[in-house]
């Protein structure tokens, strides 16, 4: 494949299909390290810049204000190139709150404008008139130039442009081939009315990639998600052998391939993470790749075919999970 980037034209702004999230960029629970923070994270995000990616999503939240510390000091020098978004914590969003923090992420991420600013989670104790007042404010002063929302329903979506009294730009949300709620209607408007669903998690926090089985989980933090109990790794299986075989057609990854996936629906563009520049660049090559419609009906009756164990049914397999940790005592 070649290093070509898509865009996705909306409202007047050109956002890369592939994008880049931070979440670990200075989070000590994904256990890169320091080195990874002080270097790693920045060449990451000069080689994300090199192959056209533009999107790069933080948040204030991710490592207590570390990520945008790391994303302003590697974007110091090239901040025309970067559709910049970032998040606040809905923790009493009240429209003083919300306006001093976005400030405050501003000046950890040194830029005069945040391109994207995103309420994090729903908080439905503050009334969503408040909330958008605080946004409104910022946008109207030039702290801030897109409105976004994540991990919001649509109707909540909808409710909070019409809070707002203008277009709410983007919704993040959980969105991969397990995932696939954001179909049920959400794309759809998306395309209808001008805006962009945000996939985060894209890769099911790495389950996509098709590196790990029942006898190689992964490590850290990833160690004690549900998804990777063996138990749900092998229900995984038929999913994770279908993405092989796909990628095999395509002389491609099966993480290229989930990612190729997600971003053929109109008005939706990815941010997965990356651990290395390799990794990175791998991502940003899935925008060059396109499935055929029968390879795109392949992997969702293979995703519709996985049924991980969740809720109560998981707890016995968790603990199980916990007690065979390396370096438990029994």
């Amino acid at each position: 494949m070649s290093e070509v980037m898509r865009y996705v034209e909306v409202a007047g702004e050109r956002v890369s299909a592939i994008g880049l999230g931070t979440w670990q960029f200075g989070s000590k629970e994904w256990g890169y390290g320091a080195h990874y923070a002080e270097h790693d994270s920045v060449d990451i995000v000069h080689r994300a810049l090199d192959l056209g990616i533009n999107l790069i999503d933080t948040a204030e939240m991710y490592g207590y204000g570390r990520s945008e510390r790391i994303v302003g000091r590697a974007i110091a020098q090239r901040r025309a190139e970067v559709f910049l978004a970032s998040k606040v914590l809905p923790v009493m969003p009240l429209r003083g709150v919300i306006t001093r923090r976005a400030v405050g992420s501003a000046r950890r991420l040194g830029v005069a404008q945040i391109d994207l600013y995103q309420i994090h989670w729903p908080n439905p104790a503050i009334p969503l008139t408040e909330q958008m007042a605080g946004m409104r404010a910022l946008q109207r002063t030039g702290v801030i130039r897109q409105i976004g929302v994540s991990n919001y329903s649509l109707e909540r979506w909808k409710q909070a442009e019409g809070a707002l009294g203008g277009p709410v730009f983007s919704n993040q949300v959980r969105f991969n081939l397990v995932d696939r709620r954001p179909l049920e209607g959400m794309t759809e408007w998306a395309e209808a009315n001008d805006r962009v669903v945000i996939a985060y998690s894209p890769l099911a926090q790495g389950l996509l990639s098709a590196r790990y089985d029942a006898e190689h989980r992964p490590t850290a933090m990833r160690a004690s998600r549900v998804a990777f109990l063996p138990e749900n790794l092998d229900r995984a299986r038929v999913l994770l052998d279908a993405m092989r075989e796909v990628a095999g057609h395509y002389d491609a990854t099966p993480a290229q391939v989930a990612l190729a996936w997600l971003i053929s629906h109109p008005n939706v563009v990815a941010i997965p993470g990356a651990s290395t520049v390799a990794q990175l660049q791998r991502n940003a090559e899935a925008a060059d790749l396109e499935l055929t419609v029968e390879d795109g009906h392949r992997l969702v009756e293979a995703a519709e075919a996985y049924h991980p164990l969740s809720g109560v049914e998981s707890v016995p397999s968790l603990v199980r999970a916990w007690a065979a940790r390396p370096g438990h005592r029994r």
